[in-house]
């Protein structure tokens, strides 16, 4: 039986959502199921070329600490991870990149396949299941 797509609406800019969506992800990725992660609002900050360190890329509480401590994998390798493996797409907010004056160019490097708008996202989305973080 072929599993519905999985869309990750990812909003957030706390550390413990960004890795719960990259686990998802790369999860359904290798699972042989279609993801499409959606990155908007403060969630696209974690994906900023220039932040270079975990400590300058996420904000979180005490379970980011510990993910950081313990050497957790970080999302942006599970992404990647889920990338290669499977068959994962992720898109970057159109509006908040306009507002934040960035191009393709200001996101880390093979993550992002491109921008989209919310309103093309939640379409495609109808045909599959949608999860909010």
């Amino acid at each position: 039986m072929t599993s519905l797509p999985l869309f990750i609406m990812l909003c957030s800019g706390e550390h413990e959502k960004i890795q719960m969506a990259a686990m998802m992800a790369s999860v359904g990725a290798v699972s042989d199921r279609k993801v499409h992660v959606f990155v908007s609002m403060n969630a696209i900050l974690a994906f900023e070329k220039s932040r270079t360190t975990p400590e300058s890329r996420y904000q979180g509480g005490p379970i980011s600490k510990v993910m950081q401590e313990k050497g957790v994998p970080d999302a942006l390798e599970l992404f990647s991870q889920g990338k290669m493996l499977g068959e994962l797409t992720m898109n970057a907010c159109s509006m908040v990149m306009d507002v934040n004056g960035w191009d393709m160019d200001h996101l880390v490097d093979d993550l992002f396949d491109g921008m989209e708008g919310l309103t093309s996202f939640l379409s495609d989305a109808e045909k599959g299941q949608l999860i909010t973080l």
